[in-house]
C-alpha cells in the first residue's frame, strides 16, 4: 500500500471513529439522534475525507514525481534532476537525492576514466607484444619456409608455398589486430588520417562500402577527445559490419558551433528494440569522460545513426 493510502486510511479511521462517538456517545446533539442529523454528519464526514484526500495528494505529489525520476535515471545519460518542490522533509529528500546523483556521476566518471586509461594501456601493451614477439616470429618462419621451399623437390615445394601463404595471411591478420588495438596512425598522423584509414580497412567480403567526409576547418582537439572520437567511430563501424547487414556506411566529422560533430550512418536494418550492449555502453562512458553528447537511434532514411558532439576546448583548458 502506498504512503498516500496509508495516511488517508489512518485519517479516515480517526474521522469515522470521531463521527461514531458523536452519534452514539453522550455528546451527541440529541438522544436518540435523528436521521437528519446523521445525514448532516455523514455529509460533513464525506466532505472532510475529500478535502483530506486532496490535501494529501497535493502534499505527496513531489514524492511521486521523485519516484518516477528514480525509475528512469540512467547514469550514462547524466543531467536529469527532479525539481525541488514541496516543503520540509519532502524538499530535503529531493535535494538530498539530487546531491547523491551528483556525487555518483562524479565518482562514476572518475572510475570510468581510470578503467578506460588502464584499458588503453593494456591494448598498447598487447599490440606491442603482437608486433614485436608474434610478428617477428612469424616473419622468421616465413623466411625459413622460403629457404626450405627453394631447396625442396617440386611437390614438397608446392606444399611449402601453400603453408607460406597461410602464414603470411596470419601475419597480416595479426598486424591488423595490432593496429586496431593501438591506432598508431592516430598518434602519428592525426584524427583525420586515422578516420580515413579506418574506413579503408573494411573487409571486402562484407559487401560494405564505407565513405569518409571531413571538414577542412576542424578545431584543434585534445588527445583524449581525438581518441574518444576514433574509438566511437571504430566501435560503430564494427557494429555495422557485425549486425547491421548494411551495404553503405558514411562517416562524417564536421565543425559545429560548439566544437565538432562525428556522424556515422548506415543503410542497414536499424537498431530495433535490441538492448544496448557492452560496446555502446563503452561508447557512452567514453563520451562522458570528455563532456561529449552521444545519441544513437534510427536514421532519417532508415538504418542506424550515431552522433557524437564534442565541445571544443576552452582557452583555459588549452593553456592548462
Amino acid at each position: 500500500m502506498s504512503l498516500f493510502w496509508r495516511l488517508f486510511l489512518l485519517n479516515a479511521a480517526v474521522l469515522v471513529a470521531g463521527t461514531a462517538l458523536l452519534l452514539l456517545g453522550p455528546a451527541t446533539v440529541s438522544t436518540p439522534f435523528f436521521v437528519t442529523e446523521a445525514l448532516i454528519l455523514a455529509a460533513g464526514l464525506a466532505a472532510m475525507l475529500v478535502v483530506n484526500a486532496i490535501m494529501l495528494r497535493i502534499g505527496l505529489a513531489p514524492l511521486q514525481r521523485l519516484a518516477r525520476v528514480m525509475t528512469t535515471i540512467d547514469p550514462l545519460r547524466p543531467g536529469s534532476r527532479p525539481a525541488v518542490t514541496g516543503h520540509g522533509e519532502i524538499a530535503d529528500l529531493i535535494a538530498t537525492f539530487n546531491t547523491m546523483l551528483d556525487r555518483l556521476e562524479d565518482e562514476r566518471a572518475t572510475s570510468s576514466g581510470v578503467a578506460l586509461s588502464a584499458q588503453e594501456a593494456e591494448r598498447h601493451r598487447i599490440a606491442q607484444e603482437l608486433h614485436d614477439e608474434v610478428g617477428q616470429t612469424l616473419t622468421a618462419v616465413l623466411l625459413e619456409l622460403k629457404r626450405v621451399a627453394d631447396q625442396a623437390p617440386g611437390p614438397v615445394a608446392t606444399a611449402l608455398h601453400q603453408v607460406q601463404e597461410t602464414t603470411r595471411g596470419s601475419l597480416d591478420e595479426i598486424r591488423r589486430i595490432a593496429r586496431r588495438l593501438r591506432p598508431g596512425v592516430l598518434e602519428e598522423l592525426g584524427l583525420a588520417s586515422a578516420l580515413k584509414a579506418l574506413t579503408t580497412e573494411v573487409p571486402p567480403h562484407t559487401g560494405l562500402t564505407a565513405r569518409c567526409h571531413l571538414d577542412n576547418d576542424l578545431p584543434d582537439l585534445a588527445g583524449a577527445a581525438e581518441l574518444v572520437l576514433y574509438r566511437v567511430a571504430q566501435e560503430s563501424l564494427t557494429n555495422t559490419v557485425r549486425h547491421a547487414h548494411a551495404t553503405r556506411l558514411d562517416v562524417a566529422l564536421t565543425r559545429s558551433p560548439t566544437g565538432v560533430e562525428l556522424s556515422i550512418r548506415d543503410n542497414g536494418r536499424g537498431p530495433g528494440n535490441a538492448p544496448e550492449g557492452a560496446g555502446i555502453r563503452g561508447m557512452r562512458e567514453r563520451a562522458l569522460l570528455i563532456g561529449a553528447e552521444l545519441t544513437l537511434g534510427p536514421g532519417s532514411g532508415g538504418g542506424t545513426e550515431v552522433r557524437l558532439r564534442v565541445p571544443a576546448p576552452t582557452k583555459a583548458a588549452e593553456h592548462a
